[in-house]
């Protein structure tokens, strides 16, 4: 018992110190782009007098060095508080991000479980079929997914599907008659507005897990004990998918954790792309104004996400790996 509490003490102390590292790093990042937030509201007013500016900068606390905003921020973020967007709304921060997060939150997820569900058996298959034509073919398959560019695939996939054989939608979650809809009617509107999207967030991912798993499968059939199985007259699937599955795993659960960045990232493209009113295109329409309370409470989001995705990397090899689970 006193292990565990030990490790999680050790482990959140290590948590909070990348925590606040991100935002440290991310708070100075965008005060280093060019412009002000103030710059949108009196660049294009010539009645805007130079006393008005200094107030304005006053007024969003821009005129304190960034030791003492970083200061003010973090009180407010220990609080639960983003503070108020710098937009002509003023709305808070929190609010504008709690109607965006659902929509990236759910195709994360979706594309995750993707991920695991088409990568792990092409890895698989590749690494017990190696140098065959399937294996050949799946590696042409996975240097092009790695070499071609998210937001070009998904406009080839727009105009294949949404223009040519106009059987998905391009844009949006929701189809303008989705209130009339049916029940079954409003899930299979929801899902063929999410289809493209998901793959697209998704197919880098397939194409990198996919390579992992191959590689660490290659690695564990060529283990004594998977030959000592085989000799014993137990079926190949068995000897692979029951003793060989769970330690080839091991690497691919942590590059999996990895990649919940990398996803989110691109929810800031996809998310264009496809006009999915989500935490990406929020982010960039924030980043365009230069708000900077709501840049940085997506950031923080972001790195929340992030390593709650480390954590369930770190569980999931617990469970993956009994010797872990006994330490």
């Amino acid at each position: 018992m006193k292990g565990i509490v030990a490790y999680l003490f050790s482990k959140g102390f290590e948590l909070i110190i990348t925590f606040i590292g991100i935002t440290i790093i991310s708070f100075l990042i965008i005060h280093l782009a060019p412009g002000k937030p103030t710059d949108m509201l009196t660049e294009l007013n010539p009645k805007i007098t130079p006393e008005t500016r200094i107030k304005l900068e006053q007024y969003y606390g821009l005129d304190k060095p960034l030791y003492m905003q970083y200061k003010m921020w973090l009180k407010r973020v220990i609080h639960l508080d983003f503070g108020n967007s710098f937009s002509s709304d003023h709305r808070l921060v929190w609010d504008k991000i709690k109607e965006k997060l659902p929509a990236t939150i759910s195709i994360n997820v979706l594309s995750l479980l993707l991920i695991l569900i088409i990568s792990i058996p092409i890895g698989i298959t590749s690494a017990t079929h190696q140098y065959s034509l399937y294996d050949k073919l799946m590696t042409v398959i996975v240097f092009v997914g790695f070499a071609m560019p998210a937001f070009w695939l998904a406009l080839l996939l727009m105009m294949f599907f949404g223009i040519y054989l106009n059987i998905l939608p391009i844009s949006g979650l929701k189809s303008i008659n989705y209130d009339e809809l049916q029940t079954v009617e409003k899930v299979i509107d929801i899902g063929k507005h999410l289809l493209l999207p998901v793959f697209i967030s998704a197919f880098g991912g397939i194409a990198g897990i996919s390579r992992y798993m191959r590689s660490s499968m290659l690695e564990v059939i060529r283990q004594d004990y998977i030959t000592t199985a085989v000799a014993k007259g137990l079926k190949s699937s068995r000897v692979i998918y029951i003793h060989g599955l769970r330690n080839a795993l091991l690497p691919v659960v942590t590059i999996l954790g990895l990649s919940v960045p990398g996803l989110i990232g691109g929810s800031v493209i996809f998310e264009q792309v496809f006009g999915i009113p989500g935490m990406g295109q929020l982010f960039y329409m924030a980043v365009m104004t230069r708000d900077y309370p709501l840049i940085m409470g997506i950031l923080t989001i972001g790195a929340v996400l992030t390593i709650a995705g480390n954590m369930l990397a770190d569980i999931g090899y617990a469970i993956v790996d009994p010797r872990v689970r006994k330490a």
